[in-house]
């Protein structure tokens, strides 16, 4: 049995011309009208050797076998002097296989291209199965269903424009019955199926694929709505904007392509920065926007008379339309910016300024290659969603800003992910009091009860590298002064002098403000003497000295290069471990929501404050502080690896030394408003504030040793409890080969006002990756 639907369906279908010829037999016995009589007697007689026409069939060649005698037998449904106007044809119900066209409707496939199927538009397997289940429901059982599903074909013309036509369906001479496999289900039955219309399940259960026969065929016509679709589609792009993904869409062009009818058409648009009265491209759209007629005018006119162009929008903002380049006046085409369009073969467009409130938001353009595709007809047929533009636009604009403040909020200040709950519950209550006009002063933002882990990881002697490399780049700059001088000769020895005197203060006795009066003098007076031997007639040997001299000043006049090699280390360092310790908080708030914050200096540190009061909703106990504590050891093990393997590819050499303090009282935390930023928060809490600030320095006790050392990891505590805790860290990552078998147990010395700091360091296996 063949199948003529490429998607299952409750039915199985028979073409079948029994209804008609039951119309012509009416007709043939009961019209008063001899010639209808005759006509009807005449098609009757010529197809009553055919019984398949009458029978039903699935053999889809017979159409081709039989298509005189179809074409003869629905002469009366499809006039000849229609078919050049109307886009008709018989079809196989709910098929798309179609048979019997008007001329227009050929000559509509032909333009398509021979490999063109025609298809419905937009509706799944699952829809169409219920849509043909409710089918079964009007026409069997008699139900009043009114589809709203619209078809649609989408056929593409000669031109490559997707054109669109909607389609109306002629079902008088169609038949549904019953197969013996066929339920019928009873009234309550039935209303749970319409309340269920999405439950295909539900659908088959009760009425199963080909249990019932669709029989006989329908007459479909189309009706061109381009424009129409094309709107909607338009509408539709510019409402569905996702906040965390402002991605084009990149069918846009083609849509328009549709609605104006253009089949080369490129569109472009440009936001206006009011702040700055300067036009801007929008990121997210640069690979589907052109903005070619914008670069034109923009080029074209200095940016004062821009500027003017943008107030004057206020006042007029009339679009401008161009049918043909080639009418354009001859200053125009003489214009240096008109090879914009030349090279990008414009020769017609469309220029639009968008405004809201009397003031400019964004330019569009619509530009052609083909002479004359826009005129003040098109320019018209923007007006029906341009308000949809606008509406886009000032969307756009809003989320834009919100992602602005997120980001403002994520990477400037310390307002982290697990503590933005109270934050935002205290705004909604001074907003709802705002509108009901009452007076609401925002509460501090604090969390008790928490356990602090803090770490770091400090790049050793970074101020003793700066100041060493502060030293070599200002002999090489007083070095290469001398150099020039010598060849000058004249009107320098004054100079030379100076430098003499900085040279030896460099060298010997250097003061507090020595790079600040060289940089004085360097600024004030030999600099614009150098400039001043450019403009005169020195050599060439002078000038090329003098400029090879400046190529290595920096903006606060002195040499900068061993220094910036240093910072250029530094900022490398920074920046991978600091990625790496927030890619590993992804984990690590997982185990328990925590407050997480860093810093970068020379090295990184951090600080998190877990508890209760952090996330209230959340079971909380005291194996979270265990597995964070696990989680944070093991991350700056990973840090310190990582470090090892890039450490080969820095400018500068350095090492870093790498510290977890274990602290088990609990302490509070408020955040400042003045500094924007969570602090401690009481006078017993800043205990474990002295502590941090005065571990870094700290010494072994009775040694001149550091407690931290390159290579180790150094974990400071002050009980028996907590050495046991991390032994059994430490063994873990013993096990892993993370760690080493060379743990010491040291004392630190005593701190101000401090004392009774235990620590245990470790060294850490090189280039091994944690599981």
């Amino acid at each position: 049995m063949a199948n003529l639907y490429k998607k299952d369906a409750p039915f199985q279908v028979f073409i079948s011309f029994k209804k008609y010829l039951d119309v012509l037999e009416h007709i043939r016995y009961n019209d008063r009208l001899e010639y209808r009589v005759n006509y009807a007697e005449s098609l009757i007689e010529k197809t009553k050797n055919f019984q398949e026409l009458r029978d039903g069939f699935q053999d889809l060649t017979l159409l081709d076998k039989y298509e005189d005698l179809i074409k003869l037998l629905l002469a009366d449904l499809f006039p000849t002097g229609l078919t050049n106007n109307e886009i008709k044809a018989a079809s196989i119900p709910l098929s798309n296989i179609t048979f019997n066209y008007t001329e227009r409707f050929k000559n509509i496939l032909k333009d398509a291209g021979k490999d063109f199927e025609i298809e419905l538009r937009n509706i799944n397997d699952d829809e169409f199965y219920v849509f043909c289940c409710c089918l079964i429901l009007q026409v069997y059982f008699k139900r009043d269903i009114r589809s709203t599903l619209p078809f649609y074909y989408d056929i593409p013309n000669k031109l490559g424009i997707m054109k669109h036509y909607k389609i109306t369906v002629n079902s008088d001479f169609s038949d549904i019955y019953p197969t013996e496999e066929a339920l019928i289900p009873e009234d309550r039955i039935i209303d749970m199926l319409l309340e269920n219309m999405d439950d295909i399940k539900l659908w088959k259960k009760y009425f199963p694929s080909k249990s019932w026969i669709l029989s006989g065929f329908t007459i479909i016509s189309l009706v061109d709505c381009t424009s129409e679709v094309a709107l909607s589609d338009l509408k539709s792009s510019m409402i569905q904007i996702d906040p965390e993904n402002l991605t084009p869409d990149e069918n846009l062009e083609e849509v328009l392509k549709s609605y104006f009818d253009v089949a080369e058409l490129k569109f472009g648009l440009m936001l206006f920065n009011k702040k700055e009265k300067r036009l801007e491209k929008v990121p997210i759209y640069e690979n589907v926007f052109t903005n070619h007629i914008l670069d034109f005018w923009i080029n074209t006119f200095d940016e004062e008379v821009q500027k003017t162009t943008f107030e004057n929008f206020n006042y007029n903002s009339k679009p401008i339309v161009v049918s043909n380049v080639s009418n354009l006046d001859a200053h125009v085409k003489n214009l240096p910016s008109f090879e914009i369009l030349i090279e990008n073969n414009i020769n017609s467009f469309m220029v639009i300024p968008i405004m809201k409130d009397n003031e400019l938001l964004a330019i569009i353009e619509f530009t052609s290659p083909i002479p004359n595709s826009f005129n003040g007809l098109k320019l018209k047929k923007l007006e029906f969603f341009a308000d949809m533009i606008l509406f886009s636009l000032s969307r756009f604009t809003f989320e834009r800003n919100n992602q602005i403040e997120a980001i403002i909020q994520r990477e400037y200040t310390t307002i982290h992910d697990s503590v933005i709950w109270k934050f935002r519950s205290e705004a909604e209550r001074y907003f709802n009091a705002s509108l009901a006009k009452k007076i609401y002063t925002l509460k501090q933002i604090s969390f008790k009860n928490l356990t602090p882990l803090f770490g770091f990881s400090d790049i050793r002697s970074s101020s003793e590298k700066r100041y060493n490399l502060m030293l070599e780049d200002l002999n090489e700059q007083i070095e290469a002064l001398h150099e020039i001088f010598s060849l000058i000769n004249s009107d320098s020895e004054k100079y030379l002098l100076a430098l003499d005197i900085f040279e030896n203060e460099l060298n010997n006795e250097i003061k507090a403000d020595t790079e600040q009066r060289l940089q004085r003098l360097l600024r004030d007076e030999i600099h614009p003497y150098l400039q001043g031997k450019l403009e005169l007639k020195s050599t060439k040997e002078i000038k090329t000295k003098i400029k090879d001299y400046f190529a290595q000043v920096s903006q606060n006049h002195l040499f900068y290069n061993h220094r910036r090699s240093l910072d250029e280390s530094i900022t490398l360092i920074n920046r991978k471990l600091a990625d790496m310790l927030d890619e590993g908080q992804i984990e690590a708030q997982q185990l328990f929501p925590h407050y997480y914050e860093r810093f970068k200096s020379d090295g990184v540190e951090h600080n998190l404050y877990i508890g209760s009061a952090i996330a209230p909703d959340l079971h909380y106990s005291s194996k979270f502080v265990h597995k964070l504590r696990y989680w944070q050891l093991k991350t700056i093990c990973n840090m310190e690896q990582e470090f090892q393997s890039f450490k080969k590819n820095m400018p500068i050499s350095l090492d870093i030394a790498s510290l977890i303090f274990v602290y088990n009282e609990k302490i509070d935390i408020r955040f400042r408003m003045d500094e924007k930023r969570f602090d401690v928060d009481g006078a017993f809490n800043s205990y474990y504030e002295i502590i941090k600030k005065r571990l870094d320095k700290a010494h072994i006790k009775g040694s001149s040793e550091r407690i931290t050392c390159p290579g180790k990891i150094t974990i400071v505590y002050f009980g028996m409890e907590n050495q046991k805790e991390y032994l059994d860290y430490v063994a873990k990552l013993q096990k892993k080969n993370i760690l080493e078998n060379d743990i010491e147990f040291l004392k630190v010395e005593d701190l101000q006002g401090i004392t009774g700091l235990l620590a245990l360091r470790v060294s850490i296996t090189q280039h091994q990756e944690i599981q």
